[in-house]
């Protein structure tokens, strides 16, 4: 029988374009780049399970892809290859993560928990435990574009944990706050351990880290370097943290050049080719591994960029526009630049006065 999960991502990459310009965003979103827009990969092929009632570490340097791999189980952003199966609803506490800067404090505690599925009789009889929790005064009516991240977060904590989901992502969001706070947030977690709730922590904090995770995943620019328990994947990455700060400058630049060339460098069409080739191994028989392989790898991506049919109709519905915008300058009706399309470059010079003006006259 296999194991039950909570959480199970395979083959999970994220690609970001690296766009200089909004216009050069635009093209690529209509496919009309012509020059290759350079790439990079936060995550190259991340594949993990978190099981249910376990609370799972994400540790690494910035920038390894932590709080991506966190957005995309959350739902927030998709992947750009690979499954997601969450077995659940997830709730994620990241500094400002969800709340609408123009909107007031209270408001986005409506609108967070409105999102998350509750009614408004059930918003109603949280407001005061989650405005208690917060703790934020008068701040509340105020719009959250003025808050401290210290506050952002507070707000974010009280709104996530009161919602009372299945899975909680919790991203950075004890790294700012007041001592206070910070052992109020460490009670409700243990609260939901002892639930036997589903926890996924991002932290740099080693030591709440091994406070509070069954095991940990180690992201090293953009791979899962290691998973397993907690003394053990900590331990590693202490190590690895000492040797990295044992480098001299130069060596500590070239050391994290080479790791971003290689995020830069990743050729998705090369690792779906080595898991096909790894599937037909374990799958002699089946004559359909490559067609497995890319509906795994692609069947539940939602795609960033406009389909071939959508750009096709996108650019008949254009020409449609400024053709009857032509018709309309050009004075002469549809039916005759139908019959001789010549005229529509010849516009009519004669203004013809409707019948009511006439009249008025």
């Amino acid at each position: 029988m296999a194991e039950e999960y909570k959480i199970k991502v395979q083959n999970i990459t994220k690609e970001y374009d690296l766009f200089k310009t909004q216009s050069e965003k635009l093209k690529s979103f209509f496919a009309l780049n012509r020059k290759e827009v350079p790439h990079f990969w936060s995550l190259m092929g991340v594949s993990l399970t978190v099981k249910a009632g376990e609370t799972l570490g994400l540790i690494g340097v910035n920038g390894s892809g932590k709080s991506t791999l966190s957005n995309i189980i959350s739902g927030i952003i998709p992947q750009t290859t690979g499954t997601v199966d969450v077995k659940g609803d997830t709730s994620i506490i990241a500094i400002g993560a969800g709340l609408r800067g123009n909107l007031t404090g209270l408001e986005n505690i409506r609108l967070k928990a409105l999102m998350q599925g509750l009614t408004n009789p059930e918003i109603d009889a949280l407001m005061d435990d989650i405005v208690s929790f917060a703790d934020i005064g008068d701040f509340l009516y105020q719009p959250v574009k003025s808050y401290s991240s210290g506050m952002k977060s507070r707000l974010g904590f009280s709104i996530a944990v009161h919602v009372n989901p299945d899975i909680l992502i919790i991203d950075e969001a004890l790294s700012v706050g007041d001592d206070t706070f910070y052992q109020k947030c460490l009670d409700k977690i243990n609260e939901f351990k002892a639930e036997k709730k589903t926890i996924v922590f991002v932290s740099h904090s080693l030591k709440q880290v091994e406070m509070m995770c069954d095991r940990v995943a180690w992201i090293h620019y953009g791979t899962l370097h290691q998973i397993g328990e907690t003394d053990e994947v900590v331990g590693d990455y202490r190590k690895f943290t000492k040797w990295f700060k044992g480098l001299t400058k130069k060596e500590k630049q070239q050391f994290q050049l080479k790791m971003k060339q290689d995020q830069k460098n990743f050729d998705v069409e090369a690792f779906q080719n080595e898991i096909t080739e790894a599937r037909q191994k374990a799958e002699p028989d089946n004559p359909h591994v490559a067609s497995d392989v890319k509906r795994d790898l692609y069947g539940s991506v939602i795609s960033e960029k406009m389909s071939k049919p959508n750009i096709i109709l996108t650019w008949a519905v254009l020409i449609l526009v400024l053709f009857f915008c032509a018709v309309n300058v050009s004075g002469h009706s549809l039916t005759e630049i139908i019959k001789n399309p010549i005229r529509i470059v010849q516009p009519t010079h004669t203004l013809h006065v409707p019948d009511q003006v006439n009249q008025i006259k």
